[in-house]
């Protein structure tokens, strides 16, 4: 099938929705785009850090990242569980370099001290890649005062990468991935909600709406001067069969687990565009199955530049961090 014949037929795979985010969407993309043709990326040399390396998601990029020859950094919330995953890792990549490290999102002083502890011990950082997530029923603050979905998803990954960013300078290719999710394509975003949840809390609106944040920060990041040189992504992994899905969305669980996808399928991408030459391009864009995708593709969903202005400083603010992202309060 010629490439242009596979775009199209890629197109109508995605207006089916259930088609394009299940196990179908991935094998279809698998054989239309010919990814089995496509050397891996050679993650040798290259310096990654990962949150959310416990288990699903995280943990299947994780052994993606291991296996492409990547120096690792894991980050988990729980010492026990995150030190596992980095024993798993090294079992099925023997000669991988993996270290694990403690903090939980959930805790902006977590966030500070791991920044600190990978700048101490590393000369530059080529990937960092935000999965940590929460989704959860009941509303819940933080030690630091912000609704627990809005820091661990938002406020949280701009204070990490923020903090990072004199490492990933030092790369000749740095890259930044931020792990969203295909439900924001239906919520607009709403800052309001975000600093203040309206009651009674939908903890799946506050998902979506974090997770609309996270793609609209991701094109912000990549056109400020202070990133020139380093690209920035966010995807959406499609729907994937893991322990946060089951715990958070069982009803959906139980009715799709036939098409999900495995953790290996959703991670695919997210490794691509950590490793490989092709996924350096578009910087801001948003991506599911290796290729770029409409950010605000139904109507009322598309986020003004001033809206989008008014994310970044409220992120700014509750992180800690100059608007300008040029130096740390």
């Amino acid at each position: 099938m010629s490439d242009a014949l596979a775009a199209v037929a890629d197109t109508a795979l995605e207006a089916t929705v259930v088609g394009s985010f299940s196990r179908i969407g991935f094998a279809a993309r698998r054989a239309l785009f010919h990814w089995g043709a496509e050397p891996a990326g050679d993650g040798r040399g290259r310096i990654a850090l990962l949150t959310g390396a416990t288990g699903g998601l995280g943990l299947a990029t994780a052994h993606l990242l291991a296996a492409r020859g990547v120096e690792l950094w894991i980050v988990g919330r729980d010492e026990e569980r995150t030190n596992a995953a980095r024993r798993a890792v090294v079992a099925r990549t023997p000669d991988a370099q993996v270290t694990a490290a403690v903090a939980d999102l959930a805790k902006l002083d977590d966030v500070r001290q791991l920044a600190a502890d990978v700048r101490a011990s590393v000369p530059h950082l080529d990937v960092v890649i935000h999965n940590a997530g929460a989704l959860t029923h009941e509303l819940t603050h933080t030690v630091d005062g912000l609704e627990l979905t809005a820091q661990v998803h938002v406020v949280a990954p701009f204070r990490l990468t923020s903090e990072l960013l004199p490492l990933l300078r030092a790369s000749r290719d740095a890259r930044v991935v931020t792990v969203s999710s295909g439900g924001m394509y239906a919520h607009r975003l709403d800052v309001r909600a975000l600093a203040s949840p309206p009651q009674p809390f939908n903890g799946v609106t506050a998902y979506a709406n974090a997770k609309r944040a996270q793609v609209v920060l991701n094109e912000r990041w990549s056109t400020r001067p202070a990133t020139a040189g380093i690209t920035f992504h966010a995807m959406h992994p499609g729907w994937v069969n893991t322990p946060g899905i089951r715990a958070a969305l069982p009803r959906f669980h139980a009715l799709m687990r036939p098409l999900l996808r495995t953790p290996s399928q959703g991670a695919d991408t997210i490794a691509w565009l950590a490793t490989s030459p092709a996924a350096s391009e578009p910087n801001g864009g948003f991506w599911l199955d290796r290729r770029p995708r409409a950010i605000a593709p139904l109507p009322g969903t598309r986020t003004s530049d001033v809206a989008a202005e008014i994310l970044w400083q409220w992120c700014a603010e509750r992180a800690g961090v100059s608007a300008d992202v040029g130096a740390l309060r």
